[in-house]
């Protein structure tokens, strides 16, 4: 006699429109249809509203949030402002926080970024902690301890992350090389904070060499400045095909795209579709953006990142991608229907291909991390952006009313 399935969701409606079931056992989709003739150990009543793949962020600085407070606003209005021409200035302003890093207040404000990213269905962050000789190991050390702590929840990859650069930071280097050592799964990099071209090529080579011999993928904040020569998502495309390594590394911010000639970006193009580099916009926190449309026009992978959390670079957020996907929306013009189920793709399936997660989706043999919402189409999603009703996370529905207490305690709880 077979297994009785674990779960099983009733009345879902999926993106194309069918109302299905969909059984779930030992934490995987086993079957997909309509009117399933089955038992289960428990039943979840979709009630003809929408079932997708559990949201995706693949942009997210973990170990800053809540932390605009211990600092002035020097920082977002540098990085805000002048056509984006001082953002290096903002991130040393925005250094200033990391004398202060501890373990002691960076596990539980992120604790309660998590915790909102289970509330809203967020199932997979990439999230970056600083390394440093100012934040030393701490914050790879906390945002490790809350990735086993949200285990079977919430999946964070920890990006260990050299936000003050590796060549004007002398001892950031051998601080990355620890930060792997100790568990940390993705290289991170900013070579554009780089003095000269030179280093910037340094920069590089040193990151991809460090994921080599940790078998990681990388991801690196690329041309966050608003300066049209800056050219570090070219050499980070290179670098890629010439180690033969396509599809390892993400690119992300990539701001100073907004400012190329037509002739270029179209060059450029053609390597990101070569090296199979995804691009991660997050056109909410910068008055420049990665040029999205023409980016999905020559069939790159674009997604949308919740970047930061009450910090020193932009003073929302709440780690609901619906909301990031509503708000660019607006600012990238994206209002067709059309453009919104690409808007709930660049949230959902393109940041999973752009994060390299494996067995994503709504399919047989898929892992079950799902959100079943309160609307019926991606439209209604979009408008209301509200948390999911029930979120289903490894195949257990996740306890929110527990997430949402979490979220709401007090920073430093």
């Amino acid at each position: 006699m077979s297994r009785l399935p674990d779960l099983v969701i009733t009345n879902a409606r999926t993106r194309n429109r069918e109302i299905v079931d969909i059984a779930i056992t030992d934490g995987v989709i086993t079957a997909i249809g309509s009117r399933l003739e089955t038992g289960a150990q428990s039943f979840v009543d979709a009630k003809g509203c929408l079932v997708t793949p559990a949201f995706v962020n693949p942009h997210l600085h973990l170990c800053k949030v809540w932390t605009l407070p211990m600092m002035s606003e020097a920082a977002l209005e540098a990085y805000q402002g002048g056509g984006m021409s001082e953002a290096a200035r903002a991130v040393d302003l925005a250094a200033v926080v990391k004398s202060k890093y501890d373990a002691s207040w960076i596990v539980p404000n992120a604790r309660r970024a998590v915790a909102l990213a289970a509330l809203h269905g967020n199932l997979h962050i990439r999230a970056f902690a600083d390394v440093d000789t100012k934040a030393r190991l701490e914050g790879v050390k906390s945002l490790l301890a809350i990735r086993e702590e949200f285990r079977g929840i919430v999946d964070i990859q920890v990006v260990a992350f050299p936000q003050d650069g590796l060549l004007r930071e002398p001892g950031a280097d051998g601080l990355m090389r620890k930060a792997m050592a100790l568990g940390a799964d993705v290289v991170g990099g900013i070579p554009w904070i780089e003095a000269d071209e030179r280093d910037m090529r340094r920069h590089i080579d040193f990151c991809f060499d460090l994921a080599a011999e940790h078998g990681a993928d990388v991801s690196m904040l690329l041309d966050d400045v608003g300066d049209s020569d800056m050219r570090t998502l070219d050499m980070m495309a290179r670098a890629v095909i010439a180690r033969g390594i396509e599809g390892r590394a993400l690119a992300h911010h990539c701001r100073a795209m907004a400012l190329y000639p037509e002739n270029y970006l179209r060059e450029l193009t053609v390597l990101l579709e070569k090296a199979r580099i995804s691009v991660v916009s997050n056109p909410h926190n910068g008055p420049l953006h990665a040029r999205v449309k023409e980016l999905l026009g020559a069939d790159i992978n674009v997604c949308l990142g919740q970047d930061d959390i009450s910090d020193a670079y932009y003073p929302f957020g709440r780690n609901n991608m619906l909301e990031v996907a509503f708000l660019a929306s607006h600012l990238l013009w994206m209002t067709g229907k059309s453009e919104f189920e690409t808007l709930y793709d660049m949230i959902t399936t393109r940041a999973a291909t752009a994060m390299n997660l494996e067995r994503y989706g709504l399919g047989l043999g898929c892992t079950a991390n799902l959100v079943i919402l309160d609307q019926g189409d991606v439209t209604e999603a979009l408008r209301f952006h509200a948390p999911p009703r029930v979120v289903i996370s490894h195949g257990r529905v996740v306890d929110t009313e527990r997430m949402r207490a979490l979220a709401q305690a007090a920073p430093g709880d």
